[in-house]
């Protein structure tokens, strides 16, 4: 089988959280995908909460420090990326942006990136296109047609469930497709990479 990488950095400040939850949603999705068109994933799960302290340094003395540099090397050696941030103050957060900033600015030229967030109310999904798809054009990603917005209400209620679950349906579908023709890691190994398939390796829930 073909092997792609695909990191996830999620921004959820929770333990567990809803941008975790979707992040997972997303990831599962699109490994589904690529799984049928025979192809394996690794995947690597970036949660910025433990590297808040890590990332503030950085920004501060301008180099990372092993285990941030760890981090950065996952994502930027990847085939592709999901970046699921919550909304604060109709923006993403402050951590999600600080952690993009300490990239090298031409880190994801040409990476596709999935891009997710959750919120309290609907009303925060216009920051989908206000606040990050501008962020990922400005660094030359690729970010597929559809993103994906949960807000609190879309975890409840069969309606509501089911419509979140066509939303990252076709966004995995999308990004698995632009993931699918990457080749950005094929000389680069994950140290983060987990192996096995995704089910086992979040035990069937949140971290």
């Amino acid at each position: 089988m073909r092997s792609r990488a695909i990191a996830v950095v999620t921004a959820g400040l929770g333990a567990p959280s809803s941008s975790r939850m979707l992040a997972d949603r997303l990831t599962e999705s699109t490994v589904e995908r690529l799984r049928a068109d025979a192809i394996d994933t690794r995947i690597t799960v970036i949660e910025l909460r433990d590297l808040a302290h890590d990332i503030t340094n950085a920004m501060l003395t301008g180099f990372p420090n092993s285990e941030l540099a760890t981090a950065i090397d996952a994502v930027t050696g990847a085939d592709g990326v999901i970046a699921v941030t919550p909304i604060f103050t109709a923006s993403y957060s402050g951590l999600f942006k600080s952690f993009f900033d300490v990239l090298d600015r031409d880190a994801l030229d040409g990476m596709p990136v999935l891009v997710g967030a959750t919120g309290g109310t609907e009303r925060h999904s216009l920051a989908l296109d206000h606040g990050l798809r501008p962020l990922f054009g400005y660094l030359r990603a690729v970010v597929p047609p559809t993103t994906v917005f949960a807000a609190s209400s879309d975890w409840g209620g069969a309606s509501a469930t089911a419509a979140l679950g066509a939303r990252i349906h076709r966004a995995g579908a999308e990004f698995a497709d632009l993931v699918a023709r990457s080749e950005r890691s094929l000389s680069v190994r994950d140290p983060f990479a987990l192996d096995g398939d995704f089910a086992s390796r979040i035990g069937g829930g949140v971290a």
